[in-house]
């Protein structure tokens, strides 16, 4: 679904405005062509699948996500974004659909019911535009709704009764590439309507990839991929950790639907665009790869630094996504946020991504064999982020920073040990540090490998002006497979340092067999943090350790409202308003520091009413790993709910919020007069 810009009074959730605007066009006497403008009938196409497109997902660029309706979005774009994939090896590297998304139209057809460029956009029309990317050896693709209007509260001609009409000019124009939207539908099936276009472009002879983009609402990978080359999965993306999160999970389950010319698509790529971070944003790569989806870029890559590009054209990442046996990767596990997603390629290899989901470090782990390859005596394992090549006695296990994905490529072949050793860096017990006392921390550099890791040695350092002290030996001889080198650090930061989070990095050196030496670094994420003040307080008001949430910021003393921050309204349970709290969308998570001294968490929680009929939520409190109270299931039918919960002795308190086992739809939750006693 498409999510327009806050100009409008677009809200996030799925299919809300083309049932809405289909509604009001039908109370206004608006109508539905009984019948699709065609020609003779033909014979039915062969299932999308087999029609030779799409084989791996497709790769290229959109323009939505960073422009939207914007003026910005122009030829002169377009043109660039072709210069670009040539100029940075974008298409070396298998990028190659230039598309356009809405607003490239004059909000009306001509006197013949044909589309025309918008002339201040495209003054030279789309086939001169559709030719220059060709002329790069690129394709083009572009944008319409199965809806009597697209998406853009302008209202921009749909393709619902001209398909055969509008495929011909697509066609006409050069287009290899159709995203085809789901906005002003007037209620008519959406399988017949996906159908006609598909019969459509067929009947122009000209080979266009099908990517049709119905939200989810329908279940497609149910029935889709006789119809198309791929379908959206989940609602629009928005650049948020939150957002990005909730697509990855709903599309995960959905791996038996996908494989070469019919793909998942859990919507296009955020990164660059300045949302997330750069560690964030390899997690999008890295999951988006593992999960053999369409890797279309979201970011104007004319303003882009070289970390986006780095992210964007690593060759090791896109060979992933772009395998030819078409597999979607599959959740092993996924206890704690600490996720194991494998994928197998065709070459008899296995990639597995361990995924840590959390705001701080955590130790993941499985082993070969689980990720599905034979008992061996020992494995190749490459990491497909660092570009670098071990060997390992089965184990396959690393600390993943917060938010970060360890993107790992196993085989179980004879050149194993032509390779060092594998070691894991791990940071053992909390890294929570109050500014002026010092913090014990424990750190581990294992062997994984079958063979020893010899002149080990570990550092820890941290920002200018800490103080870390080893106080205990930092170095070992030798490392067997399975053994570790434990070093205990003193930490401290200095007083007055402001909460926050703060960068420390472990670094081990050693050497293979064969004397090659070895370095390997791992970062972790310190949080300064203060003890709470004694007595009762609004817990919104003390400092976040981490926060995700499902559409846009977390929100304080207003609403969740919208994609933007501060963009919320009210805090509103059943027509009662509270002046204190919090606003977020499940699927949401909120962490805050407690220091053991506090007693009790309070709230009245509910659906904010913001969201009309809509929305079901639940809403947990956790304890240090430990969930401590929960509601049922509520709705924007029931007033506020009152919530407490024993935190007594908690060193962090966790909020938690989930979609209600529905499926995200409107989940605007609110934590009103939200109370900690300490």
């Amino acid at each position: 679904m498409r999510h327009l810009p806050t100009r409008t009074t677009r809200t996030s959730h799925r299919g809300v405005i083309g049932a809405l605007l289909a509604g009001l066009l039908c109370a206004a006497g608006a109508t539905v062509p009984a019948v699709a403008d065609s020609p003779a009938p033909a014979p039915a196409p062969a299932p999308q699948a087999g029609n030779g497109l799409a084989l791996t997902p497709p790769m290229g660029f959109n323009n939505w996500n960073s422009t939207h309706c914007r003026a910005e979005f122009n030829e002169a774009m377009v043109k660039g974004i072709a210069d670009i994939f040539v100029e940075k090896g974008l298409k070396d590297a298998g990028y190659q659909y230039v598309n356009l998304d809405d607003c490239w139209a004059k909000p009306q057809r001509n006197a013949d019911g044909k589309l025309e460029a918008d002339p201040q956009r495209f003054p030279n029309g789309i086939k001169s535009v559709a030719d220059y990317v060709h002329s790069k050896g690129l394709k083009i693709g572009i944008y319409t709704s199965a809806g009597t209007k697209t998406c853009d509260s302008v209202g921009l001609p749909g393709a619902l009764g001209h398909e055969y009409s509008d495929a011909q000019q697509f066609a006409d124009w050069g287009i290899d590439y159709l995203k085809y939207d789901n906005c002003n539908n007037q209620g008519v099936d959406a399988r017949q309507r996906y159908t006609t276009m598909r019969d459509a472009l067929a009947a122009t002879g000209r080979p266009i990839v099908y990517s049709i983009c119905e939200w989810g609402e329908n279940k497609p990978w149910e029935w889709a991929g006789e119809i198309g080359n791929l379908w959206r999965t989940t609602g629009d993306i928005n650049d948020s950790w939150g957002s990005m999160l909730s697509l990855m999970k709903q599309n995960l389950p959905l791996a038996a639907a996908a494989g070469p010319g019919h793909w998942n698509d859990p919507d296009m790529l955020e990164v660059g665009n300045g949302g997330m971070t750069d560690t964030e944003y390899r997690t999008h790569f890295s999951m988006w790869s593992v999960m053999a989806a369409p890797l279309l870029i979201g970011s104007d890559l004319r303003k882009a630094g070289p970390e986006t590009f780095e992210i964007l054209s690593n060759h090791e990442v896109i060979a992933v996504d772009q395998d030819p046996l078409g597999k979607q990767g599959t959740v092993l596990s996924s206890t704690g946020g600490r996720w194991v997603v494998t994928k197998e390629m065709q070459d008899g290899s296995r990639v597995v991504a361990l995924f840590n989901e959390k705001g701080s470090a955590q130790r993941i782990s499985t082993t070969a064999e689980a990720a599905g390859l034979p008992k061996a005596t020992a494995y190749t394992m490459r990491d497909l982020w660092e570009h670098t090549t071990y060997n390992t006695a089965g184990s396959v296990s690393a600390t993943v920073p917060a938010h970060g994905t360890v993107l790992l490529r196993i085989a179980a072949d004879r050149k194993w040990a032509t390779h060092p050793p594998a070691v894991e860096l791990g940071l053992k017990a909390s890294s929570l540090i109050e500014a002026g006392r010092t913090a014990a921390l424990t750190t581990t550099v294992t062997d994984l490998g079958r063979t020893p890791a010899t002149k080990v040695s570990a550092a820890l350092t941290g920002p200018s002006g800490w103080q870390v002290k080893a106080a205990s030996p930092t170095g070992s001889p030798a490392l067997p497979t399975g053994r570790a080198l434990t070093t205990r650090w003193k930490v401290s930061a200095p007083a007055g340092t402001a909460t926050g989070t703060y960068d420390l990095k472990l670094t081990a050196q050693y050497r293979s067999p064969a004397g090659t030496r070895v370095r390997s670094t791992v970062p972790f994420q310190a949080h300064v943090v203060v003890a709470p003040p004694a007595g009762a307080g609004y817990l919104g008001d003390l400092p976040q350790l981490s926060a995700a949430n499902g559409w846009g910021p977390v929100e304080k003393d207003t609403s969740n409202g919208e994609s933007k921050a501060g963009d919320g309204n009210p805090l509103t349970i059943g027509g009662a308003v509270f002046a204190k709290g919090l606003g977020v969308h499940a699927d949401s998570a909120v962490e805050f520091y407690t220091g053991g001294a506090c007693g009790a968490v309070t709230a009245q929680v509910g659906v904010d009413d913001e969201k009309g009929a809509k929305g079901t939520v639940a809403f947990e409190v956790w304890a240090d790993g430990t969930k401590v109270a929960s509601t049922g299931v509520l709705t924007n039918a029931m007033p506020a709910q009152p919530l407490s919960a024993d935190v007594s002795g908690a060193q962090v308190v966790r909020l938690v919020v989930t979609d209600g086992g529905d499926g995200v739809d409107s989940d605007h939750a609110d934590w009103a007069d939200l109370r900690i006693t300490c």
